[in-house]
């Protein structure tokens, strides 16, 4: 059997930045444990495997450890590949998902939006203590959000200077813990920690910006932003909050494809 495999570099304009993500066209479902185990060979933050049934495409997506429920880039990435690669002709395309319908469209400046349901933020009545003992420094704006943690610092130094302890975030009992900060050459910055997903730091992190966007939209007082990911390859987005949803917008370099043979 073989299976096809594409690779992308989502929010970047060039190969090796932003967030790498294996995308798999599918006939039909495999076994769950053979997804598991494909996306653990291929060692990226997101393989996102696609089935089509009738006129519709589904999307699930695996870690090298788990499966989540929602992912951004790796979403944005199979947009990509569809679009340049697989013959998807119209300038949107749809998925569902354990997250429901999320849409991706084409832009004239060659840019992708994503459509996400938004998230919403809230105080815990408890901060883990974790998160401050994990990131090395003392948390006072904590927010939880349906999959993370939220932690808002002062500024992007801050943030660029973090050097957590992964073993102390991996205890934490949510998706994984954001950092934010206001940007110096955009509107917030961030970082993603998700060792318990298997990620300890992920490279850009669309979902991540449902909870951010409309964080720092009720900060800033307006419902278009910029946002970078201080990741060591760095990723870039528009994002836009829209009602009940985020848009947000970046660029898919394509890196490989390939043949899985099993």
């Amino acid at each position: 059997m073989t299976i096809p495999i594409y690779q992308a570099d989502a929010f970047t304009e060039k190969a090796f930045g932003g967030n790498p993500a294996a995308v798999c066209p599918l006939k039909e479902w495999l076994p769950d444990a053979l997804m598991q185990n494909i996306a653990l060979e291929n060692n990226l933050a997101e393989t996102a495997f696609i089935v089509r049934e009738n006129n519709d495409y589904h999307i699930r997506w695996f870690t090298p450890t788990v499966e989540v429920d929602l992912c951004g880039h790796a979403t944005l990435v199979a947009a990509h590949i569809f679009f340049n690669h697989l013959q998807h002709t119209e300038k949107e395309i749809s998925f569902y998902s354990k997250s429901g319908l999320l849409k991706v469209m084409q832009q004239r400046n060659g840019q992708l939006t994503l459509d996400f349901p938004r998230d919403y933020f809230e105080k815990p009545k408890d901060i883990p203590p974790a998160i401050g003992e994990g990131l090395k420094i003392a948390v006072t704006e904590v927010y939880k959000g349906k999959f993370d943690y939220m932690v808002v610092t002062d500024s992007q130094q801050s943030v660029e200077q973090l050097q957590p302890d992964f073993k102390t975030l991996a205890t934490i009992k949510s998706r994984g813990v954001l950092v934010t900060a206001p940007g110096k050459e955009s509107d917030f910055v961030s970082r993603c920690f998700f060792p318990q997903s298997g990620i300890d730091e992920d490279p850009v992190t669309g979902s991540a910006h449902t909870l951010l966007t409309p964080y720092w939209a009720e900060v800033l007082g307006k419902n278009r932003l910029t946002a970078i990911q201080l990741s060591a390859r760095k990723g870039y987005l528009d994002c836009e909050l829209s009602g009940d949803r985020v848009l947000m917008s970046g660029y898919a370099v394509t890196y490989m494809k390939g043949e899985i043979i099993l």
